[in-house]
């Protein structure tokens, strides 16, 4: 069990699972910067935020609820929580639902997060929970997703990583792709192409010192 102190936000397994660098960058060097998809994330979860509590004799509905699990040591907070409730009392259900702008991925970077909040709730409430939901703004449904043994591992090993990087103080090098570092608001911050660029060029000029002292050996 992990105290209070040792818990790591939910909401960096996402960034890790998108990039080990955005996650030290925020996670270990403190920095942050926004752009147009983090201002459209943070306008949807003050929608989601400003609704009120919803409950009928077995259903109730919690936005913002505050989760935590000491067994893996994590702490966060849901959009919204649904919650099937007894008869005779306790709860029978418990259903996470995350509100995201843009629409479903293919990766898991968006399940780990919903699969931590699981966690969370299986731990505090005291029921398995085998899915959540998604609510994605751009395409404007909702879709469940199924929290398996697969992505269960997966969501650990992140927690692991995670905690391992927080404990080396020290962020990955910078790699630039694409398709992921355009679209990240560090990127200005990060400078992925630049020290990328570099990086090969440091490694170009140390080979060809070594070629060249290896020809005035022969």
């Amino acid at each position: 069990m992990y105290s209070e102190d040792d818990l790591i936000p939910i909401s960096g397994l996402q960034h890790l699972a998108y990039c080990e660098r955005q996650f030290a960058l925020i996670h270990v060097e403190q920095l942050w910067a926004d752009n147009r998809f983090t201002a459209e994330g943070d306008v949807l979860h003050e929608r989601v935020d400003a609704e009120h509590h919803e409950s009928r004799r077995l259903f109730r509905q919690e936005y913002g609820m505050a989760v935590r699990s000491l067994e893996h040591g994590i702490i966060g907070k849901c959009d919204l929580v649904e919650l099937y409730l007894k008869p005779e009392g306790g709860v029978a259900e418990a259903v996470p639902v995350e509100f995201k702008r843009g629409r479903d991925k293919e990766s898991d970077v968006d399940r780990v997060q919903l699969c931590a909040q699981a966690f969370c709730l299986e731990e505090m409430v005291g029921v398995e929970v085998p899915r959540g939901d998604f609510y994605y703004l751009g395409a404007h449904r909702r879709t469940s997703a199924e929290l398996s043994l697969a992505l269960r591992a997966e969501t650990r090993r992140l927690i692991e990583r995670a905690r391992a990087i927080l404990a080396g103080g020290e962020s990955p090098a910078a790699s630039y792709a694409a398709a992921k570092c355009d679209r990240c608001s560090l990127v200005d911050l990060c400078m992925p192409r630049a020290l990328s660029e570099g990086g090969r060029r440091v490694e170009r000029y140390l080979k060809s010192g070594i070629a060249a002292m290896r020809k005035e050996c022969d």
